[in-house]
């Protein structure tokens, strides 16, 4: 079959593919003679008779296929796959949830059946959700969402770049926890998922255990009653507040949200936090970054000035507190250089995404529009906003120096 494949390859060199019949072939068609190849995976996901994925309720059987430049280089996989995103699912190019029949690994991240295809629509450089990993691995996170860029093929039409992301979900390869544990999200808004409002008000999901007994939302919605008045309070020590917290994690955590100014990071929405019983709490992974470094909700940008996540949530009664503060702005001084090592590997992915964004905004045309509703500042060219993102990070980064 391989031979098959390179012989097919070398007649057909617009890799332009026809198929007998949608159930009955060793591969699954692509035509990228309008799309050329960019020097990334390409990801061909076919749906049973061709199905619309227009909402995030209906899981729809499908199939999916790897190519390189020339040929398929996966067998074909069976998944069931349905939309995914809380407002960005309302834009043109949107999210999808891939759910595996049998585990596998994708592109070289460890087995799963869990996937998700992230969108980055908003973002015009595509890159924020995953400098953002790069760095919270660069800091050694105990777990950070691994993540592959790809062109999405869907029913035979190109959907433009999509990065490929391991879904925050707990297993032996992702966020380890024990059987005793919980995985919870701050949220906004209550979905299927089990819920609880602390004390404070603020609302949590339940991502794990999947279906929790009220003993156990009980205990976890106690202890997290507990911990919130604790901090409130401001009567404690450093010392006293390692019994409930993983401090360094939770100084980790804060300086990727608050240098990259995160509005979701201001305790909204996609703040993950674990937590085992007898244990201590600790945040992460860090997810969801479409509404940072400079880009804020529909209407508005964000300069690289001011204070943001330390006036939210947990943090703005953590930061009260001298102890904290200091330890907060030792870590800083500590990791500078980390951070600052954002803008050279700004410049190498940029360097490696160039053929797939020229493809992506030949298929979404926004990159020199300010007038569509999710984009507010018009660029000359990709460079160029690569350019502006590297700026603002530098002049975030000097104003935290200047006012730490």
């Amino acid at each position: 079959m391989h031979f098959f494949y390179i012989l097919f390859s070398l007649l057909f060199c617009s890799c332009v593919w026809e198929s007998p019949s949608q159930d009955d072939r060793d591969f699954l068609p692509l035509d990228d003679s309008e799309y050329p190849y960019a020097n990334i995976p390409r990801l061909v996901i076919e749906t049973e008779n061709f199905r619309q994925v227009r909402n995030k309720n209906d899981n729809i059987p499908a199939r999916l296929q790897f190519y390189g430049e020339n040929a398929p280089e996966s067998e074909i996989i069976d998944l069931t796959i349905k939309g995914r995103g809380n407002s960005s699912f309302n834009m043109p190019k949107y999210g999808f949830k891939l759910s595996l029949k049998r585990k596998h690994p994708l592109l070289g991240m460890p087995p799963s059946k869990a996937w998700v295809l992230v969108a980055n629509f908003r973002d015009k450089t595509q890159i924020k959700n995953f400098i953002s990993f790069h760095l919270s691995h660069s800091l050694g996170d105990d777990y950070v969402v691994r993540s592959q860029f790809v062109e999405l093929y869907l029913n035979r039409n190109y959907m433009g770049l999509y990065q490929l992301t391991e879904q925050v979900k707990v297993e032996k390869k992702r966020v380890r926890i024990s059987p005793n544990g919980f995985l919870i999200e701050k949220t906004t808004s209550a979905n299927e998922n089990p819920h609880f409002t602390s004390n404070k008000k603020f609302l949590y999901d339940i991502k794990y255990p999947s279906n929790p007994s009220s003993e156990e939302i009980t205990l976890l919605k106690k202890h997290i009653d507990e911990f919130e008045s604790f901090i409130q309070s401001k009567k404690w020590t450093l010392s006293q507040l390692e019994n409930w917290i993983d401090l360094e994690d939770f100084v980790r955590f804060y300086w990727i949200q608050e240098l990259s100014k995160n509005l979701d990071g201001r305790f909204q929405r996609s703040i993950f936090i674990t937590w085992e019983r007898n244990g201590i709490i600790k945040m992460g992974p860090v997810w969801d970054f479409d509404l940072a470094y400079g880009i804020g909700m529909i209407g508005f940008t964000t300069s690289p000035r001011g204070w943001v996540i330390r006036k939210s949530g947990w943090y703005m009664w953590l930061w009260q507190n001298n102890e904290f503060a200091t330890f907060a702005s030792a870590y800083w001084q500590k990791n500078r250089q980390l951070f600052l090592d954002l803008l050279p590997f700004i410049d190498s992915t940029a360097n490696m995404l160039s053929p797939a964004i020229a493809n992506d905004n030949s298929r979404w045309p926004v990159m020199n529009t300010s007038e569509n509703l999710y984009h507010e500042i018009a660029f000359e060219n990709y460079p160029h906003a690569i350019d502006s993102l590297k700026q603002w990070i530098a002049q975030r980064i000097d104003w935290i120096d200047d006012n730490l």
